[in-house]
């Protein structure tokens, strides 16, 4: 899967520094209470920069700080340049033994991880522009699996959130479960909102979804810190 993910995350790129070089900076952006468009710009600058580094770190060393760094007098050509940093990193030996977030992985595995960051912050600047979201099909569908195969685990396993007790089903262009109880409710919608809901850019109660069963324990489930 290294050479989709490789082309969903130079697209994914492009569109973002384009909207980096458009949208203002003070903009603010609707589903991240408190961050304005040079907030997003400069934390994916820095996600980018630690992601590349990860990708040369050997399994079992330690791990470089995420930290985001200072706003950039030219946000988007920092950001110009981390894009570019980030594909060397990688491209070097895709096969090169590195720390991933679920443990020992390959450099390769760092296009998935990216091509989706990448994807919901283009969404975020997008809708502090005024600008359309973009993104294929199958990408979005594969950031929602991202959520539950990786980032969740991630999440319960660094103390950040409880595993579930109760299970939500997510119906898309796919059928996903999230948690490993019983199944208590279904969110039905289209990919994009549903992603959007996993990243917390969106209630429940947004009008491209539709809960049926547990309304309230769904929402417990869906409010937990599912992702970074």
């Amino acid at each position: 899967m290294t050479a989709p993910h490789r082309a969903a995350l130079l697209a994914r790129q492009a569109e973002f520094l384009a909207l980096a070089r458009t949208a203002p900076p003070t903009a603010v952006v609707p589903g991240c209470p408190g961050w304005t468009a040079l907030d997003v710009v400069t934390h994916l600058t820095g996600v980018h920069r630690w992601a590349a580094a990860m990708s040369r770190t050997a399994p079992g060393a330690p791990v470089p700080a995420d930290d985001d760094p200072a706003p950039a007098d030219d946000p988007a050509g920092a950001y110009a340049a981390a894009a570019a940093d980030l594909l060397v990193a990688l491209d070097e030996d895709p096969s090169r033994p590195c720390t991933t977030l679920t443990g020992a992985g390959t450099a390769g595995d760092w296009y998935r991880r990216q091509a989706h960051e990448t994807l919901l912050h283009a969404w975020d600047l997008a809708d502090a522009a005024g600008a359309p979201r973009t993104g294929s099909g199958a990408q979005v569908a594969d950031a929602v699996e991202e959520v539950l195969d990786t980032l969740l685990p991630r999440q319960v396993r660094l103390g950040r959130t409880a595993a579930p007790e109760v299970a939500v089903r997510l119906a898309g262009s796919r059928r996903w479960v999230l948690g490993s109880g019983p199944v208590v409710a279904e969110v039905a919608g289209p990919d994009a909102a549903l992603l959007r809901l996993l990243w917390g850019r969106t209630p429940p109660t947004d009008p491209g979804l539709v809960v049926t069963g547990d309304r309230e324990r769904a929402a417990d489930v869906l409010s937990a810190a599912l992702t970074p």
